[in-house]
């Protein structure tokens, strides 16, 4: 059981990871650092926007509209941070 709890704070992590690294190129794109025409940036883009859309568009029902602010990528950090919490705390139960 070990090995269960081992591998969602694999899974976990790496979801973080994909949802910093959106993050991060959202911003680079509005601010222009980053053309959205290069094909490199435009394949990660797409694919990290047809990754993570599943996991932002219930989130993004729920909460309230904010002017263009997308609190959505916020929201998913703060629940998966919360879900290592609660698998750390109880590591105990997978043995």
């Amino acid at each position: 059981m070990q090995s269960l709890y081992e591998i969602l704070m694999l899974v976990l992590g790496i979801a973080r990871f994909f949802i910093l690294a959106h993050f991060i190129m959202s911003w680079l794109i509005n601010f222009q650092v980053l053309n959205i025409r290069q094909p490199l940036v435009a394949q990660v883009w797409y694919g990290l926007n047809r990754l993570l859309e599943p996991l932002y568009a219930p989130i993004r029902r729920v909460l309230p509209p904010m002017g263009g602010v997308d609190l959505a990528p916020l929201v998913a950090l703060v629940a998966i941070y919360a879900l290592q919490i609660v698998l750390s705390n109880n590591v105990g139960v997978f043995g």
